[in-house]
């Protein structure tokens, strides 16, 4: 097996290859919760523990359909059935698309506890998804030693993913 197949199969990889799987699964989490935070507050909007679940369950679903799918294109490349300890290096490879809606969960789970009211947890969670795009950015331009202007792009551009999302839930009236 090649080194990106065994990569890619969850075998050993290099720190960086490793690095920007983690990084990407982040940026994609973070954009599937903010998504369903956006339309949950819609639905449910004097309900963030119903919009925390939400966002826990879709990000899960998402999850699987990536372990199944790279599960399936592996044993495809390969040419070779999959084993158990593929498709669980396939599955922590693809464990940050879960992580990165753990934020957004707490903000909407404070909500529900009273810490804060329910517009408020909704705000909370979408700006905490902002931070989080913003800090991807900058750790991938640690990563890759990217200049001032490149870096203010890398943070721009992850951060405007977020910022479209906002703008959707403000289009669609709710506050």
């Amino acid at each position: 097996m090649a080194g990106a197949e065994h990569a890619r199969a969850g075998g050993a990889r290099p720190n960086g290859e490793a690095r920007g799987e983690r990084l990407g699964g982040f940026i994609y989490g973070t954009i599937v919760a903010l998504s369903v935070v956006v339309t949950g507050a819609r639905a449910y909007p004097e309900g963030p523990g119903h919009v925390a679940a939400l966002v826990a369950i879709t990000t899960g679903v998402f999850w699987l359909a990536h372990v199944y799918s790279f599960s399936i294109a592996h044993s495809v490349a390969s040419n070779e059935h999959l084993s158990v300890a593929e498709v669980r290096g396939i599955a922590r490879r693809e464990a940050s698309i879960v992580g990165a809606a753990v934020p957004p969960v707490v903000a909407l789970l404070l909500g529900e506890v009273g810490l804060f009211r329910p517009a408020t947890a909704f705000w909370v969670a979408l700006v905490s998804g902002l931070v989080v795009l913003a800090a991807q950015g900058i750790q991938f331009a640690r990563i890759e030693h990217l200049g001032r202007p490149a870096t203010v792009a890398v943070v721009g551009t992850n951060v405007a993913l977020g910022v479209v999302l906002i703008g959707l839930k403000i289009l669609v009236g709710h506050t």
